[in-house]
């Protein structure tokens, strides 16, 4: 349907696979970061959420992997191991949901909020499996916080060598200015990052110029993601009052929202605009697909982004499925899969470092199977306790 980079990937990678690194994959939502892995050239085996809504698009995507509805908060650790299979390295990955380390969470009370237990049960079964590699993605501002200082001690304790970065994905080849801290920990020795290749960054007319026209309100009859919300008649007007990369200030008077008139209203710029051609996009909000929700509008035409134009700006593929067939779409349902997911170009160049460490430290296999019979003794002496 469209002859960008990113729609013109199969959503089934090709590529060959190392049989021996298997990868599982907490909190995996819609499936961003195991695609990612995939196509860098990893196996996944197992995606764990605790929303069945992401069951569909993690495993008519990504083959091989299996989703398993569960709440890491309550998951044995005796059930992730055996989803490793007999790999002799094994790559637990843990991107717990962002938003109690959102720089909107520091601003209000939220400390009281189970998800900030989430990064403590990842390190639980970090402790419990001790898989070779552990790897997680989350918001800058994750660093700020207690738990996440206690994560990483947790890791130095058990032997990791840990690292972190806090990088735009717009350098790794996402159409989108994303900032995102990646962290990876091995057993091996040092691990890093892989740098970005020089280029220029990828932009919103590079995968978004050839989907097909749609006005606000009209869903695409060949693919149903790409469908844009209907605007009111205030906000039709107010979109054809903006320029790519301009905001509201640049309205007459009559269309400025109220609050915004108001002192405390005019320091905040970066709702209802239009987003530019050939700039990245803003980074992906899961109300990416409201006009007045951020930058979100269509560079010309008069509409808010659609559902397939937000996941593609995530980096996944123009044919990714996230619903069945005949499914009803839901916006705000669809819009939390899409924006909360690792970008899929992230995913690659997390599993293109991994691949790039282990080329470097791959263990004899002595050394593999004394680690794996210390696993072994360490996960029965769990399931006895």
């Amino acid at each position: 349907m469209a002859k960008n980079r990113s729609a013109a990937r199969s959503s089934r990678g090709t590529r060959r696979r190392s049989s021996d690194v298997v990868c599982v994959d907490l909190f995996c939502g819609a499936g961003g970061l195991t695609h990612g892995l995939i196509a860098a050239g990893l196996s996944v085996a197992a995606g764990v959420d605790l929303d069945e809504a992401c069951r569909h698009p993690y495993e008519s995507n990504n083959a091989g992997a299996t989703f398993y509805a569960r709440d890491v908060a309550k998951l044995k650790p005796a059930e992730v191991s055996s989803w490793f299979g007999s790999a002799s390295t094994r790559v637990l990955a843990g991107c717990a949901p962002c938003q109690p380390f959102s720089s909107y969470s520091n601003r209000y009370e939220t400390k009281g909020t189970e998800r900030w237990s989430l990064l403590n049960h990842f390190a639980r079964l970090v402790k419990a499996v001790r898989p070779d590699i552990v790897t997680m993605e989350n918001v800058p501002t994750v660093t700020k916080h207690e738990v996440f200082d206690d994560f990483v001690a947790t890791l130095g304790r058990l032997g990791y060598h840990v690292a972190h970065w806090v990088v735009d994905s717009s350098e790794y080849g996402l159409p989108q200015r994303r900032r995102r801290l990646v962290l990876l920990a091995s057993l091996y020795g040092e691990i890093e990052i892989r740098e970005p290749a020089p280029s220029e960054p990828a932009t919103v007319r590079d995968v978004l110029s050839d989907l097909p026209r749609l006005e606000h309100g009209q869903s695409h009859p060949e693919d149903p993601l790409h469908t844009s919300s209907r605007l009111s008649d205030l906000n039709l007007e107010r979109i054809r009052a903006s320029v790519p990369g301009g905001t509201w200030r640049d309205w007459p008077e009559e269309l400025v929202a109220a609050c915004h008139k108001r002192d405390t209203g005019r320091s905040y710029p970066g709702v209802y605009g239009r987003m530019e051609w050939d700039e990245p996009s803003p980074t992906v909000t899961t109300q990416f697909y409201g006009f007045g929700n951020g930058r979100f509008g269509h560079p010309e035409q008069d509409r808010g982004l659609s559902l397939r134009e937000g996941a593609i700006l995530q980096g996944f593929p123009g044919d990714y499925s996230f619903v069945e067939d005949g499914e009803r779409i839901h916006f705000k349902a669809l819009g939390r899969l899409i924006g909360n997911a690792v970008p899929v170009d992230l995913g690659k160049v997390i599993g293109r470092s991994i691949l790039d460490h282990l080329a470097e430290h791959q263990p004899s296999s002595k050394t593999s199977r004394r680690k794996r019979n210390g696993r072994e003794d360490r996960q029965n002496s769990a399931v006895l306790s």
